[in-house]
């Protein structure tokens, strides 16, 4: 450990002891999502399982709630629902990263556990460099920084970064999200047999070539792996322009299903979809676990997108992670499932409600909540529509056909939406948490993601129709996670 890296993580720790205090005291604070201890929380990094215990590393930003040199802040976990908040892996102490420690990914190899992240680097002018940097550990905690193994190829601007790393044919691969100097989004290839000699092999989709030749000016945050048999690409765009429904962040989050030719490094593939229809979901990343599942976890936000308006900024923290959600593919469409483990936080048996409405409105008094799972399926609509209000800021409307999210506005009151087609709703499973909430619309098959921020005394669940439905609902009480805090340094 240099002292540049001892003074960080001191400095890091004194900032969450300091405002331990006013961050619990926060009514928006979550009960069962990861946040940060303090400051702002951005991408996943480095997610894994890995000698049997998920390690889960993060974008953080300790000393303030706005984004500047990250840390890789790390929980880890043994069963997807109690985490540990560890000590710091990475700190942008050296040369290569001293503005910033940004997203990687991780892989194990012989028994240790490799972290590739971007350093990043900025000059006096403003002018930036960017480093793919190795780190290895031999017990998940403590890193050796081995510095950068990939530099900046010909052809990119110094927007080149998020490492995702695997093995495949008995070679590794690493995907890097870039921008080409002619400002167009790519992702790029390389190939290795040790993990620190990368070759460059050229531009993997995007780039101006392609499907994807005209699609934004920044590709970020690239996961390929393989899902009953298909080859999935994973990345965020930058730059696209709203088309109907879709595209209606600042930027997106989304995938293409194809097939990768590990010989050749040539990868074909389908159209781009989006990964969710809501508010606020971005940079996700899966890993596979030792039961064979393909587990991912999201950034709850979207960069550059109101950020400095949340409320939570007044009790020095901002931002959280989706849930981890089991990724299948049905029918070319990958659909999202919370996975089984969370259902260890439902406190008591399920509160039952078989629901009729005829041109009414109804508050149920035994669903309210502000952490609660609900599963509302044999949904009947008969005419008109259907709608569920949360806590006076969020409502879900179905109508003919179309799936729609609305939410009152943390920036100036105004109800604002997102939406998305629904053939037929058949089942929505929700989970409310306290100013989140996580919608799996028909089994999974479309999902929508967001902050809100409801009065602190509402609690209230109310279900309306102007016409005739039916349907069945389940309601779960959702316990705190076991949160353990660790010495940070």
């Amino acid at each position: 450990m240099t002292s540049k890296d001892e003074q960080l993580r001191t400095e890091a720790d004194e900032e969450v002891k300091k405002h331990q205090e006013l961050v619990q005291q926060d009514p928006y604070r979550l009960r069962y999502h990861l946040m940060p201890p303090v400051g702002l929380l951005n991408d996943p990094n480095g997610w894994i399982q890995w000698k049997g215990t998920f390690h889960l590393f993060y974008q953080w930003m300790p000393f303030k709630t706005d984004h500047g040199a990250k840390f890789w802040g790390h929980y880890s976990s043994e069963d997807l629902v109690n985490w540990n908040h560890e000590k710091i892996a990475l700190t942008p102490s050296e040369w290569f990263e001293k503005n910033g420690c940004y997203s990687g990914s991780a892989i194990e190899h012989e028994g240790r556990l490799y972290l590739f992240y971007t350093g990043n680097v900025k000059g006096e002018k403003g002018n930036r460099e960017t480093y793919q940097c190795l780190a290895v550990s031999e017990d998940g905690l403590d890193f050796q920084k081995e510095g950068p193994v990939v530099r900046l190829p010909d052809g990119y601007t110094s927007h080149f970064r998020d490492p995702k790393v695997w093995q495949q044919k008995g070679r590794f691969f690493m995907v890097i999200g870039a921008q080409t100097t002619e400002l167009k989004g790519a992702v790029v290839l390389f190939s290795s047999s040790n993990l620190r000699d990368w070759k460059h092999e050229g531009i993997l989709i995007g780039g101006g070539r392609g499907r994807l030749s005209e699609f934004g000016y920044m590709f970020e945050c690239p996961d390929m792996f393989t899902l009953d048999g298909r080859d999935v690409l994973v990345f965020s765009p930058q730059g696209l322009e709203p088309k109907g429904m879709n595209y209606l962040n600042v930027y997106q989050a989304g995938y293409v299903v194809g097939s990768f030719d590990p010989e050749t490094g040539q990868y074909d593939h389908d159209d781009f979809h989006e990964l969710d229809h809501g508010f606020d979901f971005y940079a996700p990343q899966t890993t596979e676990d030792e039961a064979g599942r393909r587990i991912m976890f999201a950034w709850m936000s979207v960069p550059d997108q109101d950020e400095q308006a949340h409320p939570t900024i007044a009790y020095r923290w901002l931002h959280n992670m989706t849930l981890p959600r089991e990724l299948k593919l049905i029918g070319g469409e990958i659909w999202q499932l919370p996975v089984l483990e969370l259902e260890q936080l439902r406190i008591g048996a399920a509160i039952i409600h078989n629901v009729q409405l005829d041109e009414e409105h109804v508050e149920l008094a035994e669903v309210n909540g502000k952490a609660l799972e609900l599963l509302i399926d044999d949904i009947t609509v008969t005419d008109g529509w259907w709608e569920l209000t949360i806590g006076g800021a969020v409502r879900l409307l179905y109508s003919k056909g179309v799936f729609t999210l609305e939410r009152k506005s943390y920036v100036d009151g105004a109800f604002e939406k997102r939406q998305c087609e629904v053939e037929q709703l058949s089942s929505l499973h929700i989970f409310i948490d306290t100013s989140s909430i996580e919608i799996f619309v028909n089994g999974g098959r479309k999902t929508l993601t967001a902050r809100f921020y409801p009065l602190t005394n509402d609690d209230s669940i109310r279900f309306g129709t102007n016409g005739f439905a039916t349907f069945l609902v389940h309601k779960w009480r959702l316990g705190t996670k076991k949160m353990s805090n660790n010495n940070l340094i």
